[in-house]
């Protein structure tokens, strides 16, 4: 059926009426049986895009599969979401990608894109099947070993050797594990010195940036850091851009919020990796992400089921739920102290994160002619986030028993909803 958003709000701030066909399109006017939505007081976001999320599916689908992620996204506003390659068996083949993709066209919530591994089961010794996971039905053009840092610097420019003809993308981990090895699960610093955890520098990180900023201008590739945390992290990536490398870069809606005071209760919901940072390291990334620095907002979605995080710190995995807080998390953060406006938003979130993982369908204007992919959202309702509420079937949530906006109303794909409040 066809709907016509009655009194939007564009992110511009123009207020209009937006109307999507049967087809999915916008189109100029509603036809008759048009389904009325009332959206004053509304504003109207192209649906978001995330470029970074685990959906645990094939292997560990007690913590999440496709259809609950898919479901959670929706949720959040999202649209589009790319699902990284640390699945059971590891997405390392054409054929793996493919039953990942078809998985998510089954769920139907959001487009699912696949994101393959650039090594072989992740081990950082051989290239996967780079080239096959391209020109499979999947179309995959972004590789990861996320979870891992891919270490060897010859396989890494060769990884970006082979992508480069498509334009493909190789999404790195940044983390030297002869810095930050297995036992690093808090920032080094006083807080991991009195609580007695492993020490993950942030030079860990940048130093990982730097390596691969260079060989991505050797080799003229794309580059994508994931989940940058630090102020190192971020000047390495200043200098990266000032220089015309073609480098993006990510920041998770944990880091723009949680420190590292976070882990004083040795709570394990606040093991993540990289891990949570002080505030000096908060306040850089919170900067590079509103002046463009940091290109996207990415969630980093990991659900854990209770008994792998029930043990002690060290031994808990790490991860964190995100789809369904991440706009309420920007808006508490970067929003509301006007640090962007909401086409800041619609571009971090949905413009950049679709150029940067190639979907043409996705992060397009709201006009006549482009896909119906929409999220209306209050910006004014606050709520206390309620872990046991998620529509994930982990419960890690990092956010529970906070008051953060709110602000999604309704989502919409190709003119179909996907979620209302």
């Amino acid at each position: 059926m066809a709907t016509l958003l009655r009194g939007v709000t564009l992110p511009d701030g123009t207020r209009t009426d937006l109307t999507i066909s049967d087809d999915g399109l916008f189109v100029d006017e509603a036809p008759s049986g048009a389904e009325v939505v009332d959206c004053d007081g509304l504003i109207a976001l192209p649906g978001l895009v995330d470029v970074h999320t685990h959906l645990r599916e094939p292997g560990r689908e007690d913590t999440e599969t496709v259809l609950s992620g898919s479901q959670a996204a929706a949720r959040g506003g999202f649209t589009a979401v790319c699902a990284m390659a640390n699945t059971t068996p590891i997405t390392d083949t054409a054929e793996k990608a493919e039953h990942i993709h078809d998985l998510g066209v089954r769920a139907g919530y959001v487009d699912v894109t696949v994101i393959g591994a650039i090594s072989k089961g992740l081990a950082g010794e051989q290239l996967a099947e780079l080239g096959l996971m391209h020109t499979s039905a999947a179309r995959v053009t972004m590789f990861s070993d996320d979870g891992n840092c891919l270490m060897n610097p010859q396989l890494m420019r060769r990884a970006l050797e082979w992508v480069k003809p498509f334009d493909g993308v190789i999404a790195q981990h940044a983390q030297d594990s002869n810095l930050a090895g297995p036992g690093a699960c808090c920032h080094e610093g006083e807080i991991s010195g009195r609580l007695g955890l492993g020490g993950w520098p942030s030079v860990a990180e940048s130093t990982i940036i730097a390596r691969d900023v260079q060989l991505a201008e050797a080799t003229g590739s794309r580059l994508h850091v994931c989940h940058v945390s630090t102020a190192e992290g971020v000047d390495v990536i200043r200098w990266a851009k000032a220089r015309g490398i073609r480098v993006t870069a990510e920041a998770t809606p944990h880091h723009l919020l949680l420190n590292t005071a976070e882990l004083m209760g040795y709570d394990t919901t606040y093991k993540v990796n990289p891990p949570l940072r002080p505030d000096e390291h908060i306040e850089a990334v919170r900067a590079a992400l509103a002046d463009g620095t940091i290109d996207v907002v990415a969630t980093d979605h990991a659900p854990h089921a209770t008994q792998d995080k029930d043990h002690a710190f060290v031994d808990a995995r790490p991860g964190m739920l995100g789809l369904e807080q991440a706009l309420s998390v920007v808006i508490e953060t970067m929003v509301n102290p006007g640090r962007l406006d909401w086409a800041g938003v619609a571009d971090r979130m949905s413009h950049a994160p679709a150029r940067i993982a190639s979907l043409s369908g996705q992060g397009r204007p709201l006009a006549v002619g482009e896909p119906g992919n929409v999220v209306l959202i209050d910006p004014e309702r606050v709520a206390t986030v309620d872990r046991a509420a998620s529509a994930s079937l982990s419960r890690n949530n990092p956010y529970h028993g906070r008051s953060l906006p709110d602000p999604v109303e309704a989502t919409y794909l190709r003119g179909r909803q996907t979620y209302r409040r």
